[in-house]
């Protein structure tokens, strides 16, 4: 049998759609229609009803899944012993992060480690969204929330706090901000409500209930970007805003502390190069602890 056959039918079988897998592959949306039927006949038996709505597994899909994901695993665990052996640390790894930490902290770190490293490539993917393991759109995830759930190794990075900011040039035009009744008539540049992807964003809330004002970003990135050219206030990372200078902190007594947690899955945690990119994460952002906790 063609192990491709199967690596395509488990994308459609994780993604619910022949489209979405064809893109995560990065195949013609027909070439993994007509996979999917050689499988199929190869096999004897309908695997995935194909609607318009997406793709649903048969009876007979739900079981080739379940072998097809053991015989991932098998494999994966059979690469993890094998790059063992090699003496450098090489391959493609990818690491799913909250937009935050991507681009304020980890991206320079990052890059730092792929410099050092030349056989190896590091995708990081910092994004206002979650990381599933389980369907391979990550090697080692970084989430908001400890899952309570899944066949996970899970480790807690650090926590981090958020506080209240302004830019020097908000506070010349439009005044100090000295009490919570100060935020009345200011604009809040806050995260939009219908796309957040963790109970860990909920601390705009209470900010919310003063401010009637708002100015709704996708990112955190828009977020610091529009507070620090003077157009409202918002709630921002501390590790973000240290060595930004035209930013101010205000009302110190609101302070926000959340978590990060490192995902990683159990069958490619050992693989040298994941192993690695982990051990270094885990120590460089345990070592900027001053930089995430500001009291």
């Amino acid at each position: 049998m063609d192990w491709d056959r199967f690596r395509i039918f488990l994308a459609v079988a994780r993604q619910g759609q022949i489209l979405a897998a064809a893109r995560q592959l990065g195949l013609n949306h027909a070439t993994v229609g007509r996979q999917l039927t050689a499988l199929e006949q190869e096999l004897g038996t309908k695997l995935i009803e194909r609607r318009t709505t997406g793709s649903e597994l048969t009876t007979a899909g739900q079981e080739l899944m379940a072998a097809a994901e053991a015989a991932e695993s098998a494999f994966l665990r059979a690469g993890t012993a094998v790059s063992n052996q090699s003496e450098t640390i090489s391959g493609t790894v990818r690491v799913g992060v909250p937009d935050g930490l991507g681009n304020y902290f980890l991206a320079s770190e990052l890059a730092h480690f792929a410099a050092q490293n030349p056989d190896l490539v590091i995708q990081i993917v910092p994004l206002p969204r979650t990381f599933s393991l389980s369907q391979r759109e990550a090697d080692i995830a970084i989430t908001l929330d400890r899952p309570k759930q899944g066949r996970l190794v899970i480790k807690k990075l650090t926590d981090y706090t958020l506080s209240v900011y302004a830019s020097r040039d908000y506070i010349e035009r439009y005044g100090d901000v000295r009490t919570e009744a100060d935020l009345s008539d200011r604009l809040f540049v806050t995260h939009i409500e219908d796309l957040i992807y963790s109970r860990a964003l909920d601390y705009a809330a209470r900010l919310g209930k003063l401010m009637r004002r708002r100015f709704e970003c996708g990112s955190v990135v828009a977020q610091m970007e529009a507070v620090r050219n003077g157009h409202g206030i918002g709630i921002l990372h501390d590790y973000a805003t240290e060595g930004v200078p035209d930013l101010v902190r205000l009302l110190p007594e609101i302070r926000f502390t959340r978590n990060y947690w490192m995902l990683q899955h159990p069958d490619t945690k050992d693989t040298r190069s994941v192993a690695a990119i982990a051990e270094y994460v885990t120590r460089v952002v345990r070592g900027a602890r001053d930089r995430f906790v500001v009291d």
